[in-house]
């Protein structure tokens, strides 16, 4: 009998201190027992105190990776984690092009045809209704470096978030993607999520870690209502690649089998783990990262 291992993509930036992006992607995967595969969309030279630079990948070179992982795993779900510009976020789009059937139910993943393009029908055929996009806007790194360029946020909103199955943007990306003031509470993170709905993706989990309070509450909106996610707050100094910790994760349980309501509780789970993990390690000098996987003393 040949045995199967459910994949998961991450298409993400890479981090040179190991911290988040592709990095954190991969080791959450490998921790949760999904096999990764990846395409970087750009280079970042940055450790614990920030991001000395960034080199953004050409679209060509990110579109050939998604086309060669795609054409040849089974991927059973997506992650989208730093894209860096516009162009790239386009790139993306073409790749994961989604057709809706004539009943409205089903969603698969398709290139978008055009002039000297692969088609991918090998994907179409084997993946249907099982796989599922999850998106992490990334616009600033955790030091406070911008990681988007000019027309990024009109770009994501236009082509990416209709294809988006799970959003899952912290509250200053949630109001970048908007045009509105941060939320303040937690009435606003629910009517932030309803507004987000309204451009395209099928769920949207507004992370309220940053709100004032003692419990960090997540709302999972869909079109059905809002799933409530509350635990108290852990106090760290490593918490560089939550978000990308926490996406990844969500990915994948979604590619393990598990419905994106029990994939998010899952998640949150594997992140207070991890940060408790990492909270008293000591890696470099500024914001550490929190630990996916167990190291020793």
């Amino acid at each position: 009998m040949i045995a199967r291992s459910a994949v998961a993509l991450t298409i993400a930036g890479s981090d040179s201190g190991g911290g988040a992006g592709i990095q954190a992607d991969l080791k959450t995967f490998a921790a949760l027992g999904v096999y990764g595969a990846c395409a970087v969309t750009a280079l970042t030279a940055q450790n614990t105190r920030g991001v000395a630079a960034i080199h953004i990948a050409p679209p060509a070179i990110v579109r050939a990776q998604i086309e060669a992982v795609l054409e040849d795993f089974d991927v059973r779900a997506i992650k989208i984690g730093m894209l860096g510009d516009a162009a790239v976020a386009e790139a993306v789009a073409r790749c994961l092009e989604m057709s809706t059937s004539s009943s409205g139910a089903s969603r698969h993943l398709l290139p978008q045809a055009g002039e000297g393009e692969r088609p991918l029908s090998r994907l179409r055929e084997r993946l249907g209704v099982g796989a599922s996009v999850v998106y992490d806007p990334v616009m600033v790194a955790s030091s406070g470096d911008a990681l988007a360029g000019a027309g990024f946020v009109a770009a994501v909103k236009a082509r990416l978030l209709p294809l988006v199955d799970c959003l899952t943007p912290n509250l200053a990306e949630a109001a970048a993607l908007i045009g509105v003031p941060i939320a303040m509470t937690e009435q606003e993170m629910a009517e932030q999520g309803r507004a987000l709905l309204t451009l395209g993706p099928r769920a949207v989990l507004m992370k309220g870690g940053h709100l004032a309070g003692d419990e960090a509450i997540d709302l999972l909106v869909t079109a059905d209502g809002i799933r409530r996610f509350a635990a108290p707050k852990l106090a760290s100094p490593n918490l560089h690649g939550t978000g990308c910790t926490l996406s990844s994760a969500i990915a994948a349980h979604v590619a393990l089998g598990a419905d994106l309501g029990e994939a998010v509780a899952s998640a949150k789970e594997f992140v207070r783990a991890a940060i408790e993990r990492g909270r008293d390690v000591k890696l470099g000098e500024g914001r550490g990262p929190l630990i996916q996987i167990p190291i020793r003393a």
